[in-house]
């Protein structure tokens, strides 16, 4: 606290934004005069707002997770997630807080607490994960009606995108205003944010994160979704991370680089002393391959999300890896030996960023653990083979609690919590009635 108290003084900060994300990845908490935060000690939240659904309703077994009287749980700021909030009107700074039960230990529903414990199962064996994510999101009009279809937004030229412009330096500057404002509410808020591009869907971009720590980085892509929905705000559009917001128009992926070093000599433990790649890479992929299935609810949280994963689509399918291989779901690119990683294309752009990574990273590391063994590096167009991964929300819930260690590693209390969790958002989807049934089941059937 002396060092977040300087800070705060040091800015002249008026309001203090003290949040955790919660299950669905959103920021929850209060805000806090800068003065009153100071003096009040750690703050304190309801311990439900953690397994709240994606429209703030509560599953019906709610209270088998948390206690009866819905107790508090205590907020320890983190120091490393000071950041100034650019879009306030007065100086406002947010702080991400690490959630504790009342007698003090980390709680087992915060999912930046099992990102966490993830990363601990790496340190005990003298490593450190890195992660490098991508972070793909659409620009589109302002739309107050969810029963019209999102459209790309007008730019510059007062024209909206009509057609594919991948890559387009173009198409990217027709938002040269709104990209400015982006990277700078990024660097005042010292996220690691790289390079820019433009994807194949219209008005879709993708930014690219600096490799690092994972809970750094987690941070920071949280904090990211939330610049970039103000910044669009700011500019009378929207900005959106649904998986797949446009039927049309490809989904929009988390894609997440991963590496592991040694931490007494910063050496990459995926390659031998003479550069080449090693068996323990080999069993880190083979780890992802076989432990997806049971946590691709994790990479796809929400029922828009399976509408990303299908065929014919710039998205994985099946558990194929391959050298330098966008088809594939496990790409290892092209690098020197030091860099030697793999990107998990699984994670759509809606997962909570916290548990994408955690996912990845216990799948790698029960591979390495296990020494598993992975398929044959697939050689050619991995999207033409059979799917092997679940098709909708429910389905993918189903063997998410099937593997012990997986169990263990992320807590049977969270397990079930979140599968409580995400099959009440499945079942209130359900009962949606679509215009295409209403088109082609009403008067056919």
């Amino acid at each position: 606290m002396k060092d977040i108290k300087s800070w705060l003084k040091e800015h002249g900060v008026t309001e203090v934004e003290a949040m955790v994300p919660d299950l669905t990845g959103n920021a929850r908490g209060k805000f806090i005069p800068a003065a009153q935060f100071l003096e009040m000690g750690e703050p304190r939240l309801p311990e439900s707002i953690l397994i709240q659904t994606v429209t703030g309703e509560y599953s019906d077994e709610h209270w088998d997770f948390v206690a009866p009287t819905d107790a508090d749980m205590v907020l320890v700021p983190d120091p490393d997630t000071v950041r100034l909030i650019p879009w306030a009107r007065e100086p406002t700074a947010s702080i991400i807080h690490d959630c504790h039960t009342m007698d003090g230990k980390p709680h087992p529903l915060s999912t930046r607490n099992v990102l966490r414990r993830v990363i601990e199962l790496y340190t005990a064996e003298g490593w450190q994960a890195v992660v490098a994510p991508e972070v793909e999101f659409y620009l589109v009009a302002r739309n107050v009606d969810p029963d019209q279809e999102l459209k790309p937004p007008q730019g510059r030229s007062g024209r909206a995108e009509s057609s594919r412009q991948s890559y387009s330096i173009d198409a990217v500057n027709e938002f040269e205003r709104l990209i400015e404002d982006m990277y700078d509410y990024a660097e005042a808020q010292g996220l690691d944010v790289d390079t820019l591009i433009h994807e194949n869907g219209a008005a879709q971009m993708e930014v690219n994160f600096l490799h690092g720590d994972p809970l750094s980085l987690a941070d920071q892509v949280f904090a990211f979704k939330r610049t970039v929905r103000e910044v669009a705000h700011k500019h009378g559009i929207y900005a959106t991370f649904m998986a797949k917001p446009m039927q049309s128009e490809p989904g929009s992926a988390l894609h997440i680089h991963q590496s592991v070093v040694d931490i007494a000599t910063g050496d990459n433990i995926f390659v031998d002393a003479d550069g080449k790649q090693n068996a323990r890479f080999r069993s880190y992929i083979a780890g992802l391959q076989t432990f997806t299935p049971n946590l691709i609810s994790f990479y796809a949280p929400n029922v828009n999300s399976y509408r990303r994963l299908a065929p014919e689509l710039a998205a994985p399918i099946n558990l194929n890896w391959g050298f330098d291989n966008r088809t594939a779901a496990f790409r290892v690119p092209q690098s020197s030996a030091a860099a030697t990683r793999v990107e998990n294309r699984f994670p759509g752009a809606d997962a909570n960023p916290y548990l994408a990574i955690a996912a990845s990273l216990a799948s790698g590391y029960l591979g390495m653990n296990q020494g598993l063994s992975p398929t044959e590096p697939h050689l050619g167009t991995a999207n033409e083979d059979a799917i092997e991964v679940a098709r909708s929300l429910e389905e993918g819930l189903r063997k998410l609690q099937d593997v012990p260690e997986l169990v263990e590693i992320f807590g049977a209390l969270f397990l079930s919590a979140y599968e409580a969790v995400k099959l009440d958002e499945f079942e209130e989807f359900n009962r949606v009635i679509s215009s295409w049934e209403r088109e082609h089941l009403l008067l056919n059937v």
